[in-house]
């Protein structure tokens, strides 16, 4: 009869998703997961696997992290200006004063060249969220709350990229008020 677990691999894990999220993949160690995470090497092996495998794990639990907070503050949006104006607001403010930038991000640009399954993931996470974007621009297109100028998915690339270089910005020193102006002069560009 194998041992019971002495811990939460739900809790584990996010532990180990916030060390990659604020270290990178490189950077940290075996060692510095096994302390991270509470638990002991052979644990680490027998649940998660190599650490390649417990990182992939980790960007699920990112992944997942992201998506619902991001779901809950867009329920609560009366218009789609406001659930666009969350996610800025959600990007620029740091994931909840994480000044860490994105994990998908962070690991596109670490990783994605040399490393097939990482690049694949990425590249599947910006697409999901192209489509997502497009989903609410189109909504406020229908609803008359934003210009039908522009195609839908054209404006959720440029809203992607311009998203994408917030995430990079937040890992910087940059000041929230230029963040603040690249989003309201996107939010005005969906209006023209």
């Amino acid at each position: 009869m194998g041992r019971s677990k002495e811990f939460d691999e739900n809790v584990v894990l996010q532990k180990a998703m916030e060390l990659f999220w604020e270290q990178g993949y490189e950077k940290t160690s075996l060692s510095d997961l096994v302390e991270r995470m509470g638990v002991h090497r052979r644990s680490l092996y027998d649940t998660f696997g190599d650490k390649h495998t417990l990182f992939l794990k980790a960007i699920g639990c990112y992944e997942k992290l992201i998506k619902d907070k991001l779901q809950a503050g867009i329920s609560h949006a009366e218009t789609t200006k406001q659930a666009i104006q969350f996610i800025f607001d959600y990007m620029i403010e740091g994931y909840g004063n994480k000044p860490w930038g994105c994990l998908i991000v962070n690991s596109a640009t670490e990783m994605a060249l040399r490393d097939e399954e990482v690049g694949k993931r990425a590249e599947a996470a910006f697409i999901q969220t192209e489509q997502f974007l497009a989903d609410l621009i189109r909504k406020g297109q229908q609803t008359g709350e934003f210009s039908c100028d522009y195609d839908a998915e054209a404006l959720s690339e440029v809203l992607q990229n311009t998203l994408l270089g917030i995430r990079v910005l937040a890992r910087t020193s940059a000041d929230k008020e230029k963040m603040y102006r690249i989003a309201h002069f996107f939010l005005e560009l969906l209006n023209k």
